[in-house]
């Protein structure tokens, strides 16, 4: 691996780590040349497969990193860590791989990325709607403020006090 901060050819790897149950492995590594540490991550390349209608019914493959590139900002200057923003990234993608053979609508990726945005940060998330819903004006966003307001977080990791009938 080249070293991202003196382009060294020559480092060590300190630990690796199966993650995204199994999917990639992330490994740690040190540069031998200036002694800084990078993460590198391996993942089986999926994303050739898919392809993804746009709106305008033009058609390109999917792209994992236009992804995160629209998650980051929607993200940006917001208190989002980085592994999350990553594994929003991770779950949206094995989403539509699981879903899909072969195209996706850019509608479809969207909705899942809002989903998931409203529940890791509602500021991220009506920065992305802004953008994705193509709002208008300010009354276009009080409403959708005005609709978060209304319903309360969903927190998956919290039981119901309720079961459902």
């Amino acid at each position: 691996m080249i070293c991202p901060f003196c382009e060294s050819n020559n480092d060590k790897v300190i630990d690796s780590r199966s993650s995204e149950a199994g999917r990639v492995i992330r490994r740690r590594r040190q540069c031998l040349g200036c002694g800084k540490r990078f993460t590198t991550y391996e993942r089986i390349e999926e994303s050739t497969r898919l392809t993804v209608i746009k709106r305008d019914g033009s058609r390109e493959p999917f792209n994992r990193d236009n992804l995160l590139r629209g998650v980051r900002i929607a993200c940006g200057k917001r208190p989002v860590a980085e592994d999350a923003k990553l594994q929003l990234v991770d779950e949206v993608e094995d989403e539509l791989h699981r879903t899909y053979d072969r195209e996706v609508e850019s509608r479809e990726i969207g909705e899942r990325v809002a989903t998931k945005l409203r529940l890791l940060d509602e500021i991220a998330y009506v920065r992305f709607a802004s953008e994705y819903y193509q709002f208008r004006n300010v009354g276009d966003i009080m409403a959708q403020l005005e609709e978060l307001s209304l319903h309360a977080r969903d927190v998956k990791e919290q039981q119901r006090l309720f079961e459902a009938q």
